[in-house]
């Protein structure tokens, strides 16, 4: 019988892993055993394919097509992410505090739902559940994925955006028309950079000539429309935020500028990684010499973050 059982499941599974559906009154019909003992191999049949999803972390489901009335494999794009993944993913997103609490539960829930497997959900889940509890969001208070959305879809488009903002010096909200350029995130925020149309810039900006995109804050746009004109930007002039995040610090605009200090704290690679355009000059003395190219003012910010751990030569 443990032969006959073999056979039929071999038979089953080779079929279903080459695209064949299985009909269970046919198998019954076929291998001259009651429906029962169909049903078992077809629930063994799916429980091995959770073992492999689990173990591989390619994801192929034995579904019960309604249309066709027959079982068939369905394959998972991508597969599953493994539970160190996703539990890397969740400590990742948990440390952001990107997103208001009730927004974040629902997030990390539907991610271990979706892509661990059930046997490896608890662990998971008490691995992170201590920070879930104390999970405190930020003072803004607002939900904002919507625009994030309608943003992107913009910026893939090449649509003008008319948003109305929140200055952070007066809370006035003003109203500005923009070339969408990129999503980007940094210190708890998401921010928004773009290009503003129709402004007077001697008047606005302390350098008029500054070629480099105005950043906003997510969480302070108040409204926003996507409109119909696009725009076109020539691809040798084009946004690269790959390039620019490297330059940027606290998302802090302003013009490009080059940065010189010692440094003699207690881990010149902290430095390295916050600053991904540092290069080392030369080391004495117990201290390094470090020249970072760097947008705005936000590197002032971590120079004076550093105290005495840092002197700067040119700034």
């Amino acid at each position: 019988m443990k032969k006959e059982k073999a056979a039929r499941m071999l038979s089953m599974y080779d079929r279903l892993t080459n695209g064949k559906i299985i009909f269970k009154a046919r198998e019954v019909e076929f291998f001259g055993v009651n429906e029962k003992s169909i049903q078992r191999d077809i629930e063994d049949i799916r429980e091995y394919l959770d073992e492999q999803a689990a173990l591989t972390g390619n994801r192929a489901e034995l579904i019960y097509d309604y249309k066709k009335q027959g079982y068939r494999i369905e394959q998972s794009d991508g597969g599953l992410l493994s539970k160190e993944e996703v539990l890397a993913v969740s400590k990742i997103l948990l440390d952001s505090r990107a997103f208001l609490k009730e927004e974040m539960m629902s997030l990390l829930d539907r991610l271990l739902s979706c892509c661990v497997p059930k046997e490896n959900q608890k662990i998971v889940k008490d691995l992170i559940a201590n920070e879930k509890y104390h999970y405190i969001e930020l003072q803004h208070k607002k939900v904002f994925l919507n625009f994030m959305w309608e943003i992107g879809q913009a910026i893939h488009q090449s649509r003008y955006v008319e948003i109305a903002y929140e200055r952070s010096t007066d809370h006035q909200i003003v109203h500005r028309k923009v070339q969408p350029l990129a999503i980007m995130f940094s210190e708890f925020y998401f921010y928004l950079a773009a290009h503003i149309e129709n402004i007077d810039r001697e008047k606005a900006f302390e350098n008029a000539n500054d070629k480099f995109p105005t950043i906003y804050r997510m969480d302070r746009i108040r409204g926003l429309e996507v409109q119909k004109e696009t725009f076109k930007i020539p691809y040798k002039d084009r946004f690269e935020e790959g390039e620019y995040r490297k330059r940027i610090q606290f998302m802090q605009g302003g013009r490009m500028q080059r940065t010189k200090f010692w440094y003699q704290g207690g881990s010149i690679e902290a430095v390295l990684d916050r600053l991904p355009t540092a290069k080392i000059l030369k080391e004495e003395d117990g201290r390094v010499l470090i020249s970072a190219e760097t947008f705005g003012k936000g590197i002032d910010i971590w120079l004076r973050s550093q105290g005495d751990f840092v002197e700067v030569i040119q700034n």
